[in-house]
């Protein structure tokens, strides 16, 4: 894609369970086998969620994602393809890395320097983070150009909101003034439900053109396609989850080319929004 090759996204959100790395998967195979992109998945989970989402076993994994951070050995030398994609995968090493760097002058660049040399060879790298954050995922947002927030619209899903943000804040002064937000995504979403469109509508109100109009609807063969180590496009190309990551995909290059995209400083104060949302359901309650 013209101007966007390189371009390095952190999904992230400090919550489990709210579809980052099922998002993290599917956008990357939409993307990569059905609009032409050449992607790579990076794991920076030691769980290795999204290694395993994709049937690589992380206990099986000979090199991994903890050879590139700690040993610094060369990415392309542990990448694998897999589904039509290729894949940094982790596993259960990863989580001794914070150990490992700690005397590392360089720990917090160290993934940052690593995809330099590899990623003129892709469109887009996805980093699907781990589901806190500590240091894996400052590594993975001091690496990045723009932060896509997977989300659920429910109320514990924001309370980290402020937290989540002011992380994002803290890495991008201190160690990458150019990361920027590049959207929410709303996951295992049910516009049925008032308390869903609701926390939708605030989360758009107070983050102004980045809420991806498609949401990713609940969907049993999503949760179904992680244990056979598939992606939605492979399990059932026809499900409502295939055609959401689709149109998710569709939206997701669209805002690249037309730049919808800004930095932090555009949006209202990390606090504020967490207020406002939470004060708008204490109405609805009293309603």
């Amino acid at each position: 894609m013209t101007g966007s090759a390189g371009k390095v996204v952190a999904v992230i959100n400090q919550k489990g369970g709210v579809g980052k790395t099922t998002s993290t998967v599917n956008l990357g195979a939409v993307l990569a086998r059905e609009l032409g992109q050449r992607v790579l998945l990076a794991d920076l989970d030691p769980q290795g969620s999204m290694s395993d989402h994709i049937g690589l076993d992380p206990n099986a994994t000979e090199a991994s994602m903890y050879d590139v951070i700690v040993e610094g050995m060369d990415p392309s030398k542990v990448i694998r393809t897999v589904h039509g994609l290729d894949a940094l995968p982790a596993n259960l090493d990863l989580a001794s890395a914070e150990f490992d760097l700690a005397q590392a002058e360089d720990r917090n660049t160290r993934l940052r320097d690593a995809l330099a040399a590899i990623r003129g060879n892709y469109d887009f790298i996805l980093l699907d983070c781990p589901p806190s954050l500590g240091l894996l995922t400052v590594l993975g947002l001091a690496a990045a150009d723009e932060v896509l927030v997977a989300m659920e619209a429910e109320y514990l899903a924001l309370r980290g909101i402020s937290q989540l943000m002011q992380t994002v804040e803290r890495v991008g002064a201190a160690l990458n003034p150019e990361l920027r937000v590049s959207g929410v995504l709303f996951c295992r979403f049910d516009g049925r439900v008032t308390l869903a469109r609701q926390v939708r509508d605030e989360v758009e109100k107070h983050f102004p053109g980045k809420v991806f109009a498609t949401t990713i609807r609940r969907n049993i063969r999503l949760a179904e396609a992680p244990s056979l180590g598939l992606t939605i496009l492979d399990y059932d190309p026809r499900s409502a989850g295939a055609e959401d990551y689709r149109m998710v995909a569709r939206e997701f290059m669209a805002r690249y080319a037309g730049d919808v995209i800004a930095g932090a400083d555009d949006f209202a104060p990390a606090e504020e929004v967490e207020a406002d949302i939470l004060a708008s359901m204490a109405t609805t309650e009293s309603q």
